[in-house]
């Protein structure tokens, strides 16, 4: 057994857990989908002193199995649960399984998703937005001709699908390890700005049409959805749905990054559309100008 020379010191305290443990957990509920996001932070005070005084890790539940035993209690949750009882159960299950273990401390953070609105009191059945946490953006350009340009526009307002999403067709080689998907979350974070041809009756009421265009797209009906056979496809839906829902609109550009949720069969189990592991790096991002024809593009790609 190896012991470590040296001055006479005594160990404190210790601790060990996993931190930013990012999970995303959907309930299929028939038609209707239920999902929250959890950032999970895990901590475990247990008899592990001889692992600081000697080279034995003997007993120790290592902060793998601290990851892995997040996605493992998410999926017993068989109905929605709120984030205290997931870190209650989260855990219990440190201290009843592991015999050294004999306090656990569990920070659950939740991402601020909600159901999208669809207007008229219709909540979508399987679309989610975080509202509040987008920032609007306003560009105008004045000259002493007495010629004015602006722009309105709006960044980082994230939107969200657990289903009628699909990607496949795309080319396959020795370097693609992405399969075909037919069902699959889809989420970003909408940057967009949009160049007026004129001055439209209310850039308030213009605003709110080009954000209920851009959602109505991508989500669809509140009942069903509509189906997106990739992010491309559907940014040109959403600029299209802008030019129609305000005249005054010319040119919109949209940037849509992926905000990625990938598959996660927890430990002892499988995937079944339900634990994802969530992630924002590396990420796919997608952009293009949609205009009315023969309409110079506002900006460069």
């Amino acid at each position: 057994m190896l012991e470590m020379a040296g001055p006479q010191a005594e160990l404190a305290l210790h601790q060990h857990g996993k931190s930013r443990v990012r999970i995303a957990r959907v309930w299929r509920q028939g038609d209707v989908h239920h999902f929250v996001e959890y950032s999970v932070f895990t901590m475990l005070e247990s008899d592990m002193a001889h692992a600081y005084h000697t080279d034995s890790n003997r007993g120790m539940t290592s902060t793998d199995t601290q990851k892995n035993s997040v996605y493992y209690v998410a999926k017993q949750f068989e109905a929605p649960c709120s984030p205290e009882e997931f870190a209650v159960a989260l855990g219990q299950h440190f201290v009843r399984n592991y015999p050294l273990v004999w306090k656990a401390k569990v920070l659950v953070e939740m991402m601020p998703w909600k159901r999208a609105d669809m207007g008229g009191g219709q909540l979508h059945d399987h679309a989610y937005t975080q509202p509040g946490q987008e920032v609007r953006t306003a560009y105008a350009t004045v000259d002493n001709q007495g010629k004015t340009e602006v722009t309105g526009g709006v960044k980082g307002y994230k939107v969200l699908k657990t289903t009628q999403s699909s990607y496949s067709g795309f080319l396959h080689d020795k370097f693609t390890t992405l399969p075909d998907v037919s069902d699959r979350i889809v989420a970003t974070s909408i940057t967009a700005t949009w160049k007026f041809s004129g001055i439209p009756a209310s850039y308030d009421a213009a605003y709110a049409a080009v954000m209920k265009a851009f959602l109505s797209a991508f989500f669809g009906p509140a009942k069903g959805g509509v189906l997106s056979p990739s992010v491309q496809y559907t940014l040109f839906q959403m600029g299209q749905a802008a030019l129609n829902s305000v005249p005054e609109v010319e040119s919109v550009y949209l940037n849509m990054p992926n905000l990625h949720f990938l598959p996660c069969a927890p430990v002892t189990s499988q995937f079944e559309n339900d634990i994802y592991l969530a992630t924002s790096e590396p990420h796919g991002n997608i952009e293009a100008v949609v205009t009315r024809p023969s309409t110079q593009p506002h900006c460069r790609l």
